[in-house]
């Protein structure tokens, strides 16, 4: 198995790394205008994206951290990328080489004083997985049996400069100009930061664990504060599939009703109860037991839902205020998509192109189930990313909307449906832990 011995974490080492990416990308290129040339543009533009994918994946996969994370993010926008990036990138989440032994051991020195194996029982030096921020190891200690995910060096002190390196290819391709853009860059390095905090995981997971633990077929890890640190975590070893290989081969529908069920409604709880919730649904974060329960990992991305964003968000989800034109609009202004100082004909363009969005986006809730295996609801959830991805009008306005908290809000609805549609969940309760907002739909 491929290991990594060391990862650059100065400045000029990580920037290096990207420079050389960019080299590679732009060779790519150069191919595709010849190979436009001798064959179709449709057959150079998919071997233009495969090998882009290719070469950023390897040059992000061992700079580890919050560039890698940014692909992992990317990865589930699955009607937004190209596939050979959505395939190659959704390696990041838990499929990247690891730390080998001696940099494993190293990392314990320096946060407990001591070497895993004067800590555990025993401790296996070859990491279980490895994603984009840290790796997994299974030890013992008496008769538990333990993961413990450790933090790749240099990580926390990255993140800034990172963002920074990758923040031009995510204005060019979110079409995020003008003045106001840092606040959505702050957004995602705030929350970075915060994953990088395992005395923060430790504490949210606990907190989350409890407070969920009442739903069906749902099971958490138990964490272990006086073994855990800064940069390492150890936990309950959960055994299990991840969900992405239990999906490829699952052939009981109602085992996959069950765990979508389970699936919607800790996500429900969260954001309807707790107004804060787990911002990182990809395959990865879930296992799936022998005795078909779903089990929650990774607590790191928490977000907070504020009030004042959360009741506009859900009352557009409602049909009374969808098909109002003037209380649509309302709802527009104060989660900030339409904005002061835009011309009639943005506000023209924007309301029609929220509202078309939001039409198919809230259509799990306009109803009391849902099935999530329908195809017609993503291939249209995909034509209207695709459509608008190409349309020239909106290239020229100004792409820089809504509050900072679409980011993480909106990724999550992607990624749980997602998840859904690979289960192939199917008569969802969907409205079970909605709340019946105020019949003042003003406010």
């Amino acid at each position: 198995m491929e290991t990594i011995d060391q990862i650059p974490t100065s400045k000029i080492q990580r920037a290096t790394k990207i420079i050389q990416t960019g080299a590679k990308v732009g060779v790519n290129y150069l191919k595709y205008y010849k190979d436009k040339l001798s064959t179709n543009e449709e057959e150079a533009r998919e071997k233009l994206n495969d090998s882009n994918a290719d070469d950023i994946y390897d040059g992000l996969k061992n700079l580890k951290g919050s560039a890698l994370k940014v692909a992992q993010m990317l990865s589930m926008e699955k009607n937004i990328l190209p596939k050979a990036y959505v395939d190659k990138f959704s390696l990041s989440q838990f499929s990247v080489p690891p730390l080998s032994a001696a940099l494993v051991v190293k990392t314990f020195n320096t946060y407990f004083g001591r070497s895993p194996y004067d800590i555990f029982d025993s401790f296996d030096p070859i990491a279980v997985n490895a994603a984009s921020i840290g790796q997994v190891h299974k030890a013992t200690l008496g008769a538990k049996t333990l993961a413990i995910k450790i933090q790749y060096p240099g990580v926390s002190e990255s993140i800034g400069s990172d963002l920074a390196m990758v923040k031009p290819m995510a204005k060019k391709l979110f079409n995020i100009k003008g003045s106001g853009s840092d606040v959505y860059f702050k957004e995602v390095e705030d929350k970075l930061m915060d994953e990088t905090n395992y005395l923060l995981e430790v504490s949210e997971s606990i907190k989350m664990a409890k407070a969920c633990g009442q739903i069906e077929n749902l099971q958490f890890p138990a964490y272990y504060k006086e073994l855990s640190s800064e940069r390492i975590i150890t936990m309950d070893w959960m055994q299990g599939k991840h969900l992405s290989e239990f999906t490829a081969n699952n052939t009981d529908k109602a085992l996959g009703n069950k765990l979508g069920q389970a699936l919607w409604d800790f996500y429900m709880y969260q954001v309807h109860h707790l107004k804060k919730f787990h911002a990182d649904p990809h395959p990865g974060n879930f296992l799936v037991s022998d005795e078909g329960q779903l089990m929650v990992l990774d607590f790191g991305c928490i977000k907070d839902i504020p009030e004042d964003f959360y009741i506009p968000y859900f009352q557009l989800a409602q049909k009374e205020v969808l098909e109002n034109p003037s209380l649509f609009k309302a709802k527009l202004y104060e989660l900030e998509i339409l904005r002061a100082d835009d011309s009639p004909k943005e506000i023209d363009f924007f309301t029609e192109l929220f509202k078309e969005l939001l039409t198919v986006f809230t259509r799990p809730f306009q109803s009391e189930y849902f099935d999530f295996s329908n195809d017609t609801f993503f291939d249209k959830l995909g034509e209207l990313g695709a459509q608008y991805s190409k349309n020239s009008e909106l290239r020229n306005m100004n792409g820089n909307r809504g509050s900072r908290h679409f980011i993480y809000v909106n990724r999550t609805f992607f990624g749980l449906y997602n998840l859904l549609f690979d289960l192939k969940a199917e008569n969802i309760h969907v409205n079970k832990y909605l709340p019946k907002f105020t019949n003042d739909l003003t406010n």
